[in-house]
């Protein structure tokens, strides 16, 4: 998990500082309590034909290395046969897959949290998946934005 998080942010800062094709975090906050927000994006999730492969509790590692932290964590999720397939042909994903989303609880919200697989068209430019990238970050709006409407009416 360490990897992950240190991987992101290093991708994060290595493409901030190029002229922006995208967004590079996604990100909501909502009026509602934690494990409800948990439960109902595994629901959208899957209304959306993702599958939740885990979900990585990371409060208690944080707070073992000092941090102050509330609830946190991260939900992985993709399509099994297309990430295999993307797996097998472009090894160099592997690091980004499968898709996440961040969840995290600060004062009283819910803030779910995202890196736009569009911006990986700057780091994969040969790799041929800019559809791939672009219907991921439109899945995963749609995502948020079914997040927002459900549970800030």
């Amino acid at each position: 998990m360490k990897r992950l998080l240190a991987l992101s942010f290093l991708v994060f800062l290595f493409l901030r500082p190029g002229a922006a094709v995208a967004e590079e975090t996604l990100m909501i906050r909502v009026g509602l309590e934690f494990d409800a927000t948990l439960a109902q994006l595994q629901q959208v999730i899957a209304e959306h034909g993702y599958t939740t492969s885990h979900v990585q509790r990371c409060d208690v590692g944080l707070q073992g290395s000092g941090y102050e932290t509330d609830k946190y964590r991260v939900v992985f999720f993709g399509k099994l046969d297309e990430m295999r397939a993307i797996s097998s042909i472009h090894p160099e994903l592997v690091p980004f897959l499968p898709l996440n989303i961040a969840v995290f609880a600060e004062n009283g919200d819910t803030i779910l949290s995202v890196f736009n697989p569009a911006v990986y068209e700057r780091l994969f430019p040969q790799s041929r998946l800019s559809v791939q990238f672009r219907r991921w970050e439109s899945d995963i709006r749609s995502i948020l934005d079914e997040m927002r409407a459900r549970v800030n009416p």
